[in-house]
């Protein structure tokens, strides 16, 4: 017999050998329907995978993640299985389920190309083969016969891969029908769980990311268990269109791109840099509060300086190459990023017990050299601005720090109406603790620190094993944004790591020298990937304290130019942010052009409202509307600003 442990803590005996649906078909039959994976040991596994010796174990539905993940694994077997009946020769390379869906990567015969016309005959074909009610079957394999097998299908990059990534004895396939995949898995048990296929979009991909290698195309799907489940993505799909940010920011003037400044480097607009000021004056407000000092360091630095930090040797190659000066073998790289600078400051002079915390904090600018396939408005790029901050404090300040750092994000998180958010706690794998550094007294003293402070503010964390920094455990928040997609932006993080690297101290209370404990922070994560995620979140109609423009002024024409030119300058002097639509357009036109930009209010003056001092007030959306005088509509708009600022 095996113990089995359930995520409530209890316990029950099975024979050895049992699985995870005999198990959750001794639980219910509902709840055996409903599963689709389960982990054992936190490994997620198939549900007839055998279990043989004591375990813990958790019973994955669709909801959740896991079995989503082990849901879209199998699917994008699925696609290859279709793909490969209906494009003989095709080669494949990579396969594996992502955060919405699943892709894989291809390669036709003789230059043929997949077009978004064929998504149809794809789709079909995968149906009918789901509706087979395939068994997908687990085999280990040697590395010899995984060749073997592979060379005789003629797919090279499946043998490239064996030969180069793979080892014996660690070799496992999973088959379906008349197809096998190298695979670690998890998968579902059969592909009839699968009823309702969309394939969304082609791409390009180099094989292993490698634009020296073939370009292949990428084939991007996904799928659910009941086509009411597809009706509703696809309506959201429609929706996420709509608040595309590039789109919006583009209708708004935020932002920009050119090709001649080079790709992926945003150029913020005037309206745009307006938003982006009021966020930093926000942060630096919240952050006056804790503590905070704030610092500007040089947007590059010596290559010494990346080099001891461990930065180069970990991301040299996502980094832009380095700088050659004049002088012979000076070297200089554009800063990817801030923490080795600040490490710098607070090794310049020398520190105390009673200077700790220090909390450096700074709007720093880093570059890192993403893909050119992988940039995406702002969301990838090869330009931003972090709202970094570093705190170095001993070891036993480390939960005061973090109870600190999580009262900011969940500050900003409340400004920004994000309700719906998770947080992640990211521990070391404790059966691989080689990997990390630092002592276990050290490691076990931080991850205590982190769960405490969760607890203490009642924040329901998820914990992850293995999921660590090398250099310490971190709290990572996901925030759910209006269509309910997952962005992460809150980052709080341990680090034993740099302060080692560069030799930092502080003397300590007993006239000893102590290494400081760091902790990395970014309540936005970055500026450029914040506004991205508010403009879709928001669809663009940000909160009336940070909009570019809160009022946008529409003369009936020409002959009220003056006195709108008056309002204007009125609503400056007592900081409401207004502008002068004086286009010789018809009222009805200024009116559509001005929703379309999003501006919260509309203030509409002709004879009537030029002879008595008013203003007819206009609502975003075509909502309330009413006439007062510009000091009563000026200070309604103050009032309403000051009521949504009033927690910072």
């Amino acid at each position: 017999m095996v113990k089995i442990t359930f995520p409530d803590g209890s316990v029950r005996e099975y024979e050895q050998g049992v699985n995870g649906l005999q198990i959750a078909e001794s639980i219910s039959p509902a709840l055996a329907r409903d599963v689709v994976s389960c982990g054992v040991n936190g490994e997620t596994v198939e549900l007839n995978r055998p279990i043989n010796e004591d375990s813990t174990i958790a019973l994955y539905k669709w909801d959740d993640e896991e079995g989503k993940h082990a849901f879209w694994h199998t699917s994008a077997h699925l696609l290859a299985e279709a793909l490969q009946e209906l494009y003989p020769g095709i080669q494949f390379g990579f396969g594996p389920a992502i955060e919405n869906g699943f892709f894989y990567d291809v390669l036709l015969p003789d230059g043929a190309m997949i077009k978004e016309s064929d998504f149809t005959t794809i789709e079909k074909k995968m149906t009918e083969l789901a509706q087979k009610k395939e068994p997908v079957v687990r085999h280990e394999v040697s590395k010899a016969d995984a060749l073997k097998e592979f060379a005789a299908a003629g797919q090279t990059y499946k043998c490239e891969h064996i030969e180069q990534d793979l080892e014996d004895g660690t070799i496992t396939t999973y088959t379906q029908g008349n197809f096998t995949d190298l695979c670690r898995g998890p998968h579902i048990l059969n592909t009839g769980l699968i009823k309702a296929i969309k394939i969304t979009s082609v791409a390009g991909a180099f094989w292993r990311g490698d634009a020296s290698r073939e370009q292949m195309q990428r084939i991007y799907g996904i799928s659910f268990p009941k086509k009411k489940m597809l009706d509703e993505y696809l309506v959201m799909l429609e929706e996420a269109k709509k608040r595309d940010h590039r789109k919006i920011g583009k209708e708004m003037e935020l932002f920009m791109f050119s090709d001649r400044v080079g790709k992926g480097l945003p150029i913020w607009l005037p309206k745009g840099t307006e938003l982006r000021l009021r966020l930093q004056d926000m942060l630096r407000k919240i952050q006056r509060q804790y503590g905070y000092q704030e610092v500007i360091t040089p947007h590059i630095g010596s290559k010494n300086l990346y080099v001891t930090s461990g930065h180069y040797a970990h991301y040299g190659k996502d980094s832009f190459q380095p700088i050659h000066t004049p002088e012979e073998d000076e070297e200089y790289m554009l800063k990817p990023m801030n923490c080795p600078h600040h490490c710098e400051v607070f090794a310049w002079k020398p520190r105390s017990y009673r200077d700790l915390p220090l909390r450096i904090a700074e709007f720093g600018t880093v570059y890192r050299y993403e893909k050119s396939g992988e940039l995406h408005g702002l969301t990838r790029v090869r330009s931003f601005t972090q709202d970094d901050a570093h705190i170095f404090c001993r070891p036993d300040q480390v939960k005061g720090e973090f109870l600190r750092v999580m009262d900011i994000i969940q500050t900003v998180f409340r400004v920004f109406d994000f309700k719906n958010f998770e947080a992640q706690i990211s521990l070391r794998d404790p059966k691989d603790t080689e990997k990390y550094i630092g002592s276990d007294e050290v490691w076990e003293e931080s991850e205590t620190a982190i769960k405490e402070a969760c607890a203490e503010k009642g924040l329901n964390a998820r914990v992850e094993l293995g999921e660590a920094a090398f250099y310490g455990p971190k709290l990572d928040f996901m925030v759910k944004d209006a269509l309910g997609r997952r962005w992460q932006l809150g980052t709080i993080q341990v680090d034993y790591n740099l302060p080692q690297r560069f030799h930092l101290e502080y003397t300590a209370e007993d006239n000893t020298k102590q290494t400081p404990v760091m902790i990395h922070r970014a309540p936005f994560g970055s500026l450029e990937r914040f506004t991205a995620v508010l403009i879709e979140h928001t669809a663009g109609h940000f909160p009336l304290w940070l909009t570019p423009d809160q009022v946008a002024i529409l003369p009936i024409s020409e002959k009220f130019n003056d006195y709108a030119a008056e309002v204007c300058k009125y609503f400056d002097s007592v900081g409401v942010r207004a502008q002068v639509d004086d286009r010789n357009e018809k009222i009805g036109r200024k009116i559509r052009d001005n929703e379309l930009k999003r501006v919260p209010y509309m203030v509409i003056v002709g004879e009537k409202e030029a002879a008595e001092g008013l203003v007819s007030m206009r609502k975003q959306g075509g909502g309330e509307q009413a006439t007062m005088t510009k000091e009563e509509f000026a200070q309604r708009v103050l009032d309403e600003v000051a009521a949504m600022t009033s927690g910072i």
